[in-house]
């Protein structure tokens, strides 16, 4: 059964997207804990990060490393913290949130954002890849 993102790959599902390749997606959580998270995701569908073949998995945090540096110009914050859970979808995904303090990666507070703001936010961090 497809997960969620791999419905948003297939374009199935519109996402706010930060950065594509042949092999990897960039694109906004729909549902943030901050304003710039950004979930960065293979468009092969494996279940749990360390099921990746190692070749893939560095590829996959060598995209998140070019998507971190750009969240970290576009969005004022102290640093972008990186978080890999893959409870919620069953599909590899690493989060990458904008921190300015500890509580900021909780992943039990969300933010309401307006689709305008999710746009003016993509482009924001776009500006700088």
């Amino acid at each position: 059964m497809s997960s969620i993102f791999s419905k948003i790959v297939a374009g199935e599902i519109p996402c706010y997207k930060i950065s594509e390749t042949e092999t990897h997606l960039a694109f906004l959580d729909a549902f943030p804990v901050a304003k710039g998270h950004v979930l960065v995701i293979p468009k092969k569908e494996t279940d749990k990060l360390f099921d990746l073949p190692k070749e893939e998995y560095d590829e996959l945090m060598d995209f998140t490393y070019t998507i971190a540096q750009a969240v970290g110009k576009a969005i004022p914050c102290l640093r972008v913290g990186m978080s890999v859970q893959g409870l919620e979808v069953p599909h590899v995904h690493v989060h990458l949130i904008p921190l300015n303090s500890v509580g900021d990666m909780n992943f039990g507070n969300k933010l309401t954002l307006s689709p305008e703001e999710f746009i003016e936010i993509a482009d924001k961090i776009k500006s700088y890849l």
